[in-house]
């Protein structure tokens, strides 16, 4: 007998595509956005939800709807894409949650090469790529060597954390000047907004005008 889960996928599944298409009919394509950022979040909450055993499969679901969204954005040849995967606090979770994300995570990175090929993309990892399990991180490198440059640029951020982020960039920041010789003064006299922007992660990508949550939480 199928279960109610089995039964509401087969449901919404059509249902889905008549909305999509909609959506596609109506869209402006001269209105789009140039930077799409995506926080992949709500698993824990989903596995509860449908009464997964396990968190993996929650992981795995996510997955498979990230790849569909990078679909999305090859169709309407969106300029840059961020998906935060794994925030810096997520690296502090028990193992039990932590070694399944990592393992789904692994094989995502694995495939996108072969995802963003033929796309003119640039694959770019941000974060703190060393506090990564040695395995994750190895296989980011290897992607991004592998992947090469591009004029769209998808940018995945592991290990990430906002204010990491800006304590990073001001650290650049100071050393850089510092190298120039100069003293305290004036290092806190020529900092400025503009200066910490130039030593973001990602510099030379505007910021995103569409930012979305996949829990169905709206927080900033």
């Amino acid at each position: 007998m199928m279960n109610l889960n089995s039964v509401k996928a087969i449901v919404k599944k059509p249902l889905y595509k008549i909305y999509e298409s909609r959506i596609l009919k109506f869209l402006d394509r001269d209105r789009l956005p140039q930077h799409i950022g995506v926080i992949l979040d709500g698993h824990r909450r989903y596995s509860r939800n449908e009464g997964l055993a396990e968190y993996r499969h929650a992981y795995e679901v996510g997955a498979a709807k990230f790849f569909e969204f990078l679909e999305w954005t090859h169709e309407f040849e969106i300029h840059a894409v961020t998906c935060w995967l794994l925030s810096k606090e997520n690296l502090e979770r028990p193992s039990v949650e932590l070694e399944p994300l990592c393992d789904v995570l692994g094989d995502l990175v694995d495939r996108l090469p072969a995802a963003v090929a033929d796309h003119d993309i640039e694959l770019r990892f941000v974060g703190s790529l060393d506090q990564l399990p040695p395995e994750l991180a190895a296989k980011a490198k290897h992607a991004a060597e592998v992947t090469g440059s591009g004029s769209r640029r998808l940018t995945i951020a592991l290990g990430y954390g906002g204010r990491q982020e800006i304590v990073d960039a001001t650290k650049d920041v100071i050393s850089k000047l510092a190298s120039e010789g100069l003293d305290t003064e004036a290092i806190v006299e020529k900092v400025d907004a503009n200066m910490l922007a130039r030593h973001m992660y990602n510099p030379d990508v505007p910021d995103p005008d569409l930012v979305i949550r996949t829990s169905g939480e709206a927080r900033l």
